[in-house]
């Protein structure tokens, strides 16, 4: 399928080999996109391009700190210059550092506001100006299930992706006229590198989580791409605003 030939797709936060981002940009390219993965970790996500480029598909890497504003200015104008801007920006970039609030300090709550909800403010407003002036374009926002139900342990996290949620529908709304879909998406335990150390540190908690999970089971980082190759797509040019939850059943409980 090519349903995304001709477009740009920006997706960040994609250096990790087992990642949503990764898997993301993979989907995209898939369906025909030019795709630009970013990450701080510059190495990684040049691997992660040149993966995709041995698979015949359209990929570039640049390094990239998704908190900074002259860092956004940088990476999206080298895009333009090289591929033409963005037609599909995928703020995936986040981190979770899971402390209950006594035992979580000052330092370690401002970073994930600042990577996982300030990045997706900056990089929505410096990709807007191409996107209006074509009249069209496609944002995705990962938020996660912790950003619709309370989890102990999470509130840093929680608050961040709550954030993520809400900036989402109200963005919406502002550009909704002039062509420009946004929308989240909310994961639910996904099978990443994250959760794969996670594990490997409590073994005993795997077939707890699976257990609480309607599905029996965890997802894959596919799950979530499918779902943000739909968003990008023309297949949901009448979707804004909306939150779309990919979770095999954990928050209907």
């Amino acid at each position: 399928m090519t349903i995304l030939q001709g477009q740009v797709a920006l997706v960040t936060g994609a250096a990790s080999a087992a990642g949503l981002g990764f898997a993301t940009a993979r989907k995209l390219a898939q369906l025909g996109a030019t795709v630009w993965l970013t990450d701080l970790a510059e190495a990684a996500v040049t691997d992660r391009a040149a993966e995709l480029n041995t698979a015949g598909l359209n990929a570039h890497a640049l390094g990239h700190d998704v908190t900074s504003a002259e860092a956004w200015a940088s990476v999206l104008a080298t895009i333009e210059q090289e591929t033409g801007a963005p037609d599909i920006l995928v703020n995936n970039a986040g981190i979770a550092v899971l402390h209950a609030t006594p035992d979580l300090d000052p330092i370690s709550w401002q970073r994930q506001i600042d990577v996982n909800l300030t990045s997706v403010y900056l990089g929505c407003r410096a990709a807007l100006p191409a996107m209006r002036a074509k009249g069209t374009g496609s944002i995705v926002n990962l938020s996660s299930v912790a950003g619709l139900v309370g989890i102990p342990g999470a509130s840093a996290y929680a608050a961040s992706k709550g954030g993520v949620r809400l900036y989402t529908k109200a963005l919406a709304l502002e550009v909704a006229r002039e062509g420009i879909r946004v929308n989240s998406v909310h994961p639910g335990v996904i099978w990443t590198d994250m959760q794969q150390v996670a594990i490997k540190d409590n073994p005993d908690q795997y077939d707890a989580i699976n257990a609480s999970i309607p599905m029996g089971r965890m997802g894959e980082p596919d799950d979530i791409a499918e779902m943000i190759a739909f968003l990008a797509s023309p297949a949901s040019k009448y979707v804004t605003g909306g939150e779309f939850v990919v979770d095999g059943g954990l928050t209907a409980q």
